[in-house]
């Protein structure tokens, strides 16, 4: 284990023991009747809330393409969220980017920022259903060249959707505890082509990249240890594992046009703890296919719940009907 992987175990683990005290409360946020839904980290949640998360860290190896070598991309993000009615939020996100290519030099910088605006305008308790709509804005030239970031803006407008399924009946109980969320989104470029000139010997070369439409998509089923002891059956897990929360996101993009290419995206198996004012969540991050490349890597999450942190200020929405 390298030196970024200590330290940031290290972090994770001080974070949980420093909040493992107020773990038995009811969590403020994030709720459909007696259905808890974690903040997921490969796919964005469906519901509205005034939080923070600091750092999310991944780091996976990408395979060689054409005269791109195998490069190992490390990132560092930061992702705050504020809600604007009780229903509406707006977040802004920000991600450092490490490149080290085999043989080449290491590239850092901060990738374009993004805003997003989201509006819950559904909830069902009984059925443990919450449905969202909203627009992310990935802000073109906001970022470094050196590390990929885009000179047009991309705009997604996307549909995000929670469902527990705590309305089974009494025969199946021990599947109450599961619930699915996922996200549906369109990826529109401001710019449908990028044309870069560059001169060599004297010579003008010019190459046009298209950009496509992109249908980004994913889910996340998830199995709540919480749910399970507290509203099925306690069954005598200890802490910390009693606020386990088991869970598989697969995360995918699919090119809709101008040649865009095949299905990419990832799947990513791995564990949240939830207590009362934090979450920790680590995942792998495993490719689906070839033409997303690349090996096994890891992602990482420390996420600051600050609606039930701060109740009375910075987590309160601006506006309350």
């Amino acid at each position: 284990m390298n030196y970024s992987y200590r330290a940031l175990a290290s972090t994770l683990v001080a974070c949980a023991l420093a909040s493992v005290g107020g773990t038995d409360s009811a969590f403020a946020h994030g709720l459909a009747g007696k259905r808890f839904f974690p903040a997921t980290l490969a796919t964005d949640d469906p519901f509205v809330a005034d939080e923070l998360s600091l750092p999310t860290y991944s780091s996976r190896k990408t395979a060689a393409s054409g005269d791109e070598p195998v490069t190992r991309e490390t990132e560092w993000s930061a992702e705050f969220t504020k809600r604007i009615t009780p229903n509406l939020g707006l977040g802004f996100e920000a991600t450092y980017l490490r490149l080290s290519p085999e043989g080449g030099d290491v590239q850092k910088g901060f990738d374009n920022f993004a805003v997003g605006l989201k509006y819950q305008f559904y909830k069902n308790d009984e059925h443990e259903t919450i449905l969202s709509a909203g627009v992310d804005w990935d802000i073109g030239g906001s970022g470094a060249k050196r590390v990929g970031a885009e000179s047009f803006s991309t705009f997604t407008p996307t549909f995000f959707f929670g469902k527990g399924f705590g309305d089974l009946p009494e025969s199946t109980q021990f599947l109450r505890p599961f619930a699915l969320t996922g996200v549906v989104g369109l990826a529109i470029p401001s710019r449908a082509s990028t044309t870069t000139v560059t001169v060599e010997d004297d010579e003008t070369i010019e190459s046009v990249e298209r950009n496509p439409n992109v249908l980004t998509w994913g889910f996340a089923l998830q199995y709540s240890i919480p749910y399970l002891q507290s509203f099925v059956k306690d069954v005598g897990i200890p802490a910390p594992f009693n606020r386990m929360i088991p869970v598989v996101e697969f995360s995918l993009q699919t090119p809709l046009n101008r040649d865009g290419g095949a299905t990419t995206g990832t799947v990513n198996p791995g564990v949240i703890w939830a207590g009362r004012y934090i979450q920790l969540g680590i995942e792998a991050v495993i490719p689906i296919n070839a033409h997303t490349g690349g090996k096994t890597g890891v992602i990482a999450q420390l996420h600051f719940f600050l609606d039930d942190i701060f109740p009375r200020s910075i987590g309160r929405p601006l506006f309350e009907h």
